[in-house]
Protein backbone atom coordinates (compact mmCIF):
# COMPACT_ATOMS: atom_id res chain seq x y z
CA UNK A 1 0.00 0.00 0.00
CA UNK A 2 1.17 3.96 -1.34
CA UNK A 3 1.64 5.70 1.79
CA UNK A 4 -0.49 8.92 1.73
CA UNK A 5 -0.92 11.76 4.64
CA UNK A 6 -4.81 9.17 4.90
CA UNK A 7 -3.24 5.91 5.71
CA UNK A 8 -0.17 7.67 7.59
CA UNK A 9 -0.12 7.58 11.14
CA UNK A 10 0.42 10.95 12.56
CA UNK A 11 2.59 9.48 15.35
CA UNK A 12 6.63 9.07 14.94
CA UNK A 13 7.75 5.68 15.22
CA UNK A 14 8.72 7.07 18.78
CA UNK A 15 5.33 7.72 19.48
CA UNK A 16 3.95 4.85 18.58
CA UNK A 17 6.42 2.27 20.49
CA UNK A 18 5.71 4.70 23.77
CA UNK A 19 1.96 4.18 23.45
CA UNK A 20 2.33 0.67 22.93
CA UNK A 21 4.82 -0.11 25.69
CA UNK A 22 2.44 2.29 27.60
CA UNK A 23 -0.57 0.31 26.93
CA UNK A 24 0.55 -2.90 27.21
CA UNK A 25 2.44 -2.18 30.94
CA UNK A 26 -0.84 -0.88 31.67
CA UNK A 27 -3.12 -3.66 30.66
CA UNK A 28 -0.42 -5.83 31.74
CA UNK A 29 -1.26 -4.38 35.69
CA UNK A 30 -4.80 -4.36 34.58
CA UNK A 31 -4.80 -8.24 33.90
CA UNK A 32 -2.75 -9.23 36.95
CA UNK A 33 -4.84 -7.59 39.41
CA UNK A 34 -7.15 -10.45 38.37
CA UNK A 35 -5.07 -13.21 37.86
CA UNK A 36 -1.16 -14.69 38.13
CA UNK A 37 1.15 -14.01 35.00
CA UNK A 38 0.67 -17.85 34.23
CA UNK A 39 -2.86 -17.01 33.11
CA UNK A 40 -2.24 -14.12 30.84
CA UNK A 41 -1.79 -15.07 27.57
CA UNK A 42 0.28 -12.59 25.04
CA UNK A 43 -3.08 -12.97 22.60
CA UNK A 44 -4.73 -12.08 26.08
CA UNK A 45 -2.54 -8.41 27.22
CA UNK A 46 -2.39 -7.46 23.26
CA UNK A 47 -6.26 -7.61 22.57
CA UNK A 48 -6.52 -5.94 26.05
CA UNK A 49 -3.73 -3.25 24.92
CA UNK A 50 -5.44 -2.63 21.65
CA UNK A 51 -1.93 -3.28 20.05
CA UNK A 52 -0.78 -6.27 17.47
CA UNK A 53 1.39 -9.26 18.90
CA UNK A 54 4.18 -7.69 16.44
CA UNK A 55 4.15 -4.55 18.35
CA UNK A 56 4.67 -6.77 21.67
CA UNK A 57 7.44 -8.69 20.64
CA UNK A 58 8.94 -5.48 19.05
CA UNK A 59 9.22 -4.04 22.24
CA UNK A 60 9.65 -7.36 24.63
CA UNK A 61 10.94 -10.57 24.74
CA UNK A 62 8.42 -11.84 27.55
CA UNK A 63 5.60 -10.38 29.54
CA UNK A 64 8.49 -10.16 32.62
CA UNK A 65 9.86 -8.23 30.48
CA UNK A 66 7.59 -5.62 30.72
CA UNK A 67 7.46 -5.77 34.04
CA UNK A 68 11.35 -5.39 34.81
CA UNK A 69 10.74 -2.14 32.05
CA UNK A 70 8.55 -0.24 34.68
CA UNK A 71 10.77 -1.44 37.52
CA UNK A 72 13.56 0.04 35.65
CA UNK A 73 11.76 3.11 34.34
CA UNK A 74 9.99 3.91 38.38
CA UNK A 75 13.37 2.88 39.73
CA UNK A 76 15.04 5.60 38.20
CA UNK A 77 13.49 8.68 40.34
CA UNK A 78 14.71 6.27 43.15
CA UNK A 79 18.36 6.41 41.95
CA UNK A 80 17.71 10.47 40.72
CA UNK A 81 16.64 11.33 43.94
CA UNK A 82 19.74 9.24 45.94
CA UNK A 83 22.25 11.00 43.20
CA UNK A 84 20.32 14.15 44.07
CA UNK A 85 20.58 13.86 47.74
CA UNK A 86 23.27 16.08 49.74
CA UNK A 87 23.25 13.55 52.20
CA UNK A 88 25.11 10.18 50.60
CA UNK A 89 24.98 8.32 53.90
CA UNK A 90 23.82 4.71 53.56
CA UNK A 91 21.23 5.83 55.92
CA UNK A 92 20.15 8.23 53.48
CA UNK A 93 19.93 5.91 50.51
CA UNK A 94 17.86 3.40 52.28
CA UNK A 95 15.50 5.63 53.41
CA UNK A 96 14.95 7.08 50.10
CA UNK A 97 14.48 3.68 48.77
CA UNK A 98 12.24 2.79 50.74
CA UNK A 99 10.13 5.67 50.16
CA UNK A 100 10.31 4.80 46.41
CA UNK A 101 8.79 2.03 47.49
CA UNK A 102 5.66 3.39 49.57
CA UNK A 103 5.14 5.66 46.64
CA UNK A 104 4.35 2.75 44.13
CA UNK A 105 2.89 0.73 47.07
CA UNK A 106 0.00 -0.78 45.12
CA UNK A 107 2.58 -1.93 42.19
CA UNK A 108 5.35 -3.46 44.29
CA UNK A 109 2.17 -5.18 46.87
CA UNK A 110 1.01 -6.33 43.11
CA UNK A 111 4.25 -7.91 42.62
CA UNK A 112 4.34 -9.58 45.85
CA UNK A 113 0.42 -10.73 45.36
CA UNK A 114 1.95 -12.57 42.01
CA UNK A 115 4.97 -14.63 43.81
CA UNK A 116 6.94 -11.95 41.57
CA UNK A 117 8.88 -9.69 43.56
CA UNK A 118 12.15 -11.53 41.85
CA UNK A 119 12.15 -9.84 38.89
CA UNK A 120 12.67 -6.25 41.15
CA UNK A 121 16.25 -8.41 42.04
CA UNK A 122 17.32 -8.81 38.93
CA UNK A 123 16.64 -4.68 38.28
CA UNK A 124 18.33 -4.00 41.44
CA UNK A 125 21.71 -6.03 40.46
CA UNK A 126 21.40 -4.45 36.96
CA UNK A 127 21.25 -1.10 38.27
CA UNK A 128 23.15 -1.30 42.14
CA UNK A 129 25.14 -4.76 41.34
CA UNK A 130 28.96 -5.50 40.37
CA UNK A 131 29.72 -4.26 36.79
CA UNK A 132 32.45 -6.80 34.95
CA UNK A 133 34.94 -4.04 34.96
CA UNK A 134 34.79 -3.76 38.89
CA UNK A 135 37.96 -5.43 40.25
CA UNK A 136 37.08 -8.28 43.34
CA UNK A 137 36.76 -6.36 46.53
CA UNK A 138 34.41 -3.36 44.37
CA UNK A 139 32.66 -6.12 42.89
CA UNK A 140 32.01 -7.82 46.43
CA UNK A 141 30.53 -4.88 47.83
CA UNK A 142 28.35 -4.14 45.58
CA UNK A 143 26.93 -7.78 45.17
CA UNK A 144 26.59 -7.44 49.06
CA UNK A 145 24.80 -4.05 48.85
CA UNK A 146 22.50 -5.15 45.94
CA UNK A 147 21.35 -8.40 47.47
CA UNK A 148 21.22 -6.94 50.99
CA UNK A 149 19.28 -4.35 49.44
CA UNK A 150 17.17 -7.05 47.19
CA UNK A 151 16.41 -9.14 50.89
CA UNK A 152 15.17 -6.59 53.11
CA UNK A 153 12.91 -5.46 50.04
CA UNK A 154 11.68 -8.71 49.31
CA UNK A 155 11.14 -9.53 53.22
CA UNK A 156 9.28 -6.23 53.85
CA UNK A 157 6.73 -6.39 51.09
CA UNK A 158 6.00 -10.14 52.52
CA UNK A 159 5.72 -8.64 56.00
CA UNK A 160 2.84 -6.10 54.45
CA UNK A 161 5.08 -2.86 54.14
CA UNK A 162 4.94 -2.18 57.92
CA UNK A 163 7.31 -0.44 59.11
CA UNK A 164 8.02 3.16 57.81
CA UNK A 165 11.02 4.28 55.76
CA UNK A 166 12.78 5.99 58.30
CA UNK A 167 12.10 3.21 60.19
CA UNK A 168 13.92 0.59 57.64
CA UNK A 169 16.93 2.92 57.45
CA UNK A 170 17.46 2.64 61.32
CA UNK A 171 16.94 -1.29 60.97
CA UNK A 172 19.33 -1.12 58.56
CA UNK A 173 22.04 1.03 59.97
CA UNK A 174 21.16 -1.26 63.60
CA UNK A 175 22.79 -4.10 61.60
CA UNK A 176 25.71 -2.37 61.35
CA UNK A 177 26.48 -2.55 57.53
Amino acid sequence: MRQTPQNVSPMSNEGRNSYVIRHLTNSLLELLAVKPMGAVSVSELCSHAGVGRASFYRNFDSKEGILKAYVRQIFRACIDACEKSPDRSLHEMIRILFLHYEEYRDFYSLLNRRNLVGLLKDVIMELCGPKPEYFAPEAYAAAFAAYSLYGWSEVWFQRGMLESPEEMANLFKNQGL
